[in-house]
């Protein structure tokens, strides 16, 4: 039993850690000197099948505060507090920078991960990281 604790726990913390990448932009508080992740020009071309609508974007906070806020903050800006101790930032989702990326890009990134952030294509399935990339669409919006 404590060891499928431990195990799910492990899971969330990892999982938490990956969305930390979107940012284009080197970020000056940075430890880290990776040059800006651009997905390649093709994922532009990638289109949700899915509409923003309520169910959505529900479905997509839900996983988002399971696995990403801990990193992203809980309303997008790079300042959780497991994304403190990663060097270098999390995206920050209201960035000019993130918001002028794709959502093919955004849902690229997310399928394959980069440095601190894992790849989440065997973890989420193509519709829970489109309904990821709505609500990280939704976060953008808000102030």
């Amino acid at each position: 039993m404590l060891k499928n604790n431990f195990s799910a726990a492990s899971f969330i913390i990892l999982s938490g850690i990956g969305l930390a990448g979107f940012s284009s932009e080197k970020n000056a508080f940075s430890h880290n000197n990776q040059d800006p992740w651009k997905a390649p020009a093709w994922a532009d071309t990638l289109k949700s099948p899915y509409h923003e609508e309520p169910l959505t974007l529900a479905q997509g906070e839900e996983l988002f505060t399971l696995y990403c806020s801990s990193c992203h903050g809980e309303t997008g800006y790079g300042d959780g507090a497991a994304g403190g101790a990663l060097g270098q930032k999390p995206a920050n989702f209201h960035d000019t920078l993130v918001k002028a990326q794709s959502d093919g890009s955004l849902y690229w990134k997310m399928s394959n991960g980069r440095g601190n952030m894992p790849p989440f294509q065997d973890v989420f399935t193509p519709e829970q990281r489109w309904q990821l990339v709505a609500y990280i669409r939704h976060l953008g919006k808000t102030e």
